[in-house]
């Protein structure tokens, strides 16, 4: 599968989920979308999670 094809996918959850479960809904599968996408980025070997922590790290010292 394509990025294309996964963000047809995820946005056809993500409508379905507004349409039929309300908002609520939508925010809870919107957050297992992004958990599923950085799970699987971590999967291809395309994220590396210790640069994602250092760099939310560095965030929260420059505040």
């Amino acid at each position: 599968m394509n990025a294309t094809s996964i963000g047809l996918a995820v946005g056809l959850a993500l409508g379905f989920a507004a349409a039929f479960g309300g908002f609520g809904a939508f925010l809870i599968v919107l957050v297992f979308a992004a958990v599923g996408l950085l799970a699987g980025r971590w999967l291809d070997g395309e994220l590396d999670v210790s640069a994602v922590l250092r760099s939310a790290q560095q965030n929260r010292s420059r505040r």
